[in-house]
């Protein structure tokens, strides 16, 4: 785990062309930023918030590593990356409406992954998850065929039990969370499973389980790191933080030291207080 905090944050802020002046502005000096990017210390769940917030990393807006194809076209297929990238969920969902874009589908694993990025799509912008959940169960039933479970049909199994979950349906989400990470550390490696530890995670979280929602976000970071992957480490670390502030013992004597011994046991590093 040690020194992929800091990694992470270094990646995303070049990504988005961000100066470390840039993003420590009102939130840390400069030289603490540089610290941190290279691994000299861990901030606390308060400056990593921050620092988070800075780069726009947002808990509930997650882009896979690579998507998945949809189409035989390229054009399409670069269309849905740019859209989901972005996240620009209302033209996704327009996009994926259009009866142009439907008639693209020629295989059942492009029905699929159809499926999975309208319930995407209408998660983030329906009122009622109705549409979201009937589109998610599409793309499950359409894996449904295939000899193992593959990445897309556990993504789409993750996503289902995040959005039970969002619904206060505790029993159906915790069990399609389990058929989503069985033997998940046991399946061929890629890049799209780091994200279901950390669906994982957030869904522990909708039931007030930090506990389980701490187990997740751990397995997720060792995961991610065992396969020598950066993606969704950022992500992870800022859940790890959001759950670190969710743990802090409410005794306002003991609330500092708490916070900042949880942290630094989480990180099994040196805090960095003074911000």
């Amino acid at each position: 785990m040690k020194n992929q905090l800091g990694v992470s944050l270094k990646k995303i802020r070049e990504k988005q062309k961000l100066s470390q002046k840039e993003v420590a502005s009102n939130v840390c000096s400069q030289s603490m930023l540089s610290a941190i990017e290279h691994g000299k210390y861990t901030p606390n769940a308060a400056l990593l918030l921050a620092l988070c917030k800075k780069l726009a990393i947002n808990l509930n807006d997650v882009s896979l590593a690579s998507d998945f194809d949809i189409s035989s076209s390229q054009n399409f297929n670069n269309k849905l990356s740019y859209l989901c990238n972005q996240h620009k969920y209302v033209e996704l969902k327009a996009f994926l409406m259009n009866s142009e874009t439907f008639d693209q589908i020629q295989t059942a694993e492009q029905s699929q992954a159809y499926y999975y990025y309208l319930g995407v799509a209408c998660w983030h912008v329906d009122s009622n998850l109705s549409n979201a959940r009937q589109n998610l169960q599409l793309a499950i039933a359409s894996g449904e065929e295939q000899l193992t479970r593959t990445t897309l049909t556990r993504v789409a199994l993750i996503s289902l039990a995040l959005t039970e979950a969002k619904a206060s349906q505790q029993t159906r989400a915790l069990d399609l969370l389990r058929q989503a990470t069985e033997k998940v550390d046991k399946v061929f490696y890629e890049e799209n499973l780091n994200i279901v530890f950390y669906i994982a995670a957030l869904i522990y979280l909708e039931f007030d389980n930090n506990k389980d929602a701490l187990k997740w976000i751990q397995a997720g970071i060792r995961f991610s790191t065992t396969h020598n992957s950066h993606y969704m480490l950022a992500n992870c670390y800022c859940l790890l933080a959001q759950i670190a502030k969710n743990s802090e013992n409410l005794d306002q004597q003991l609330e500092a030291q708490k916070r900042s011994d949880l942290f630094k046991n989480l990180f099994d590093e040196r805090v960095f207080d003074d911000f």
